[in-house]
């Protein structure tokens, strides 16, 4: 199996800094517009100077305006590795996000069932993608364990809801304690400042991935470096 994302999350915990995976979101549905005149492309390559260790891009095009297309132009500019986050549901999007140059692809328990998911987490390691597979109760979070996942997120918000709603990262903080045994944990979404970063860290997460409070920062390369620093 491809494990150069969670290689790199992991090298980066061993330097002394939080591992931040920026999240290439275009269009947040509870934001709206999250880049405006900027380059995503371009925001990658500033990311990478900064030492980001991975990234993550949202491919879903409706809500949150993301493509396949971005992602592969964002893994071909910084050559760091490189997660797809989307509503997977076949074989056949697994197949386009390993084309598309993806190290990691996002499994996410809330939109199928047990048997779909273990069949598309076999379908990414044939494809030698890694899974992250992610969770937001500790239901799924069992789960994760039964497959045997060793990359494992947390969605600190709803994602049925499109993420509209408040959530923070106490959620993480509730359900570290139920985490497979030896997974790289991931708390996603709802960490809007360094102390929030240094929080979910706190509480047994390996890494963080940030999209929303990084690209409305006011001095994006600022805002990201302290998050790594917290």
């Amino acid at each position: 199996m491809n494990t150069r994302f969670s290689q790199v999350l992991r090298a980066k915990i061993t330097t002394g800094v939080i591992p931040v995976i920026p999240d290439f979101k275009r269009i947040s549905p509870k934001k709206g517009d999250l880049f405006g005149p900027r380059d995503p492309v371009e925001m990658a390559r500033i990311m990478a100077s900064l030492g980001a260790p991975a990234l993550s891009v949202v491919t879903e095009g409706k809500s949150f305006g993301g493509s396949l297309t971005l992602l592969k132009r964002i893994a071909a500019a910084t050559g760091l590795p490189v997660l797809r986050k989307d509503f997977i549901k076949t074989a056949n999007d697994i197949k386009a996000t390993r084309d598309a140059g993806a190290d990691a692809v996002l499994l996410i328990c809330a939109t199928m069932d047990a048997r779909e998911l273990a069949r598309l987490y076999e379908e990414a390691l044939k494809s030698d993608l890694e899974p992250l597979v992610e969770a937001c109760n500790a239901e799924e979070l069992a789960l994760a364990g039964e497959l045997g996942a060793t990359l494992v997120g947390i969605n600190n918000k709803n994602i049925m809801q499109l993420e509209r709603d408040g959530g923070t990262v106490s959620r993480t903080a509730a359900l570290t304690s139920s985490a497979p045994l030896g997974a790289l944990l991931v708390s996603e979404s709802g960490i809007g400042s360094p102390a929030d970063a240094r929080a979910a860290m706190d509480a047994g997460a390996g890494a963080v991935l940030v999209g929303t409070a990084i690209w409305r920062a006011v001095d994006t390369a600022g805002f990201y470096l302290s998050l790594c620093d917290s």
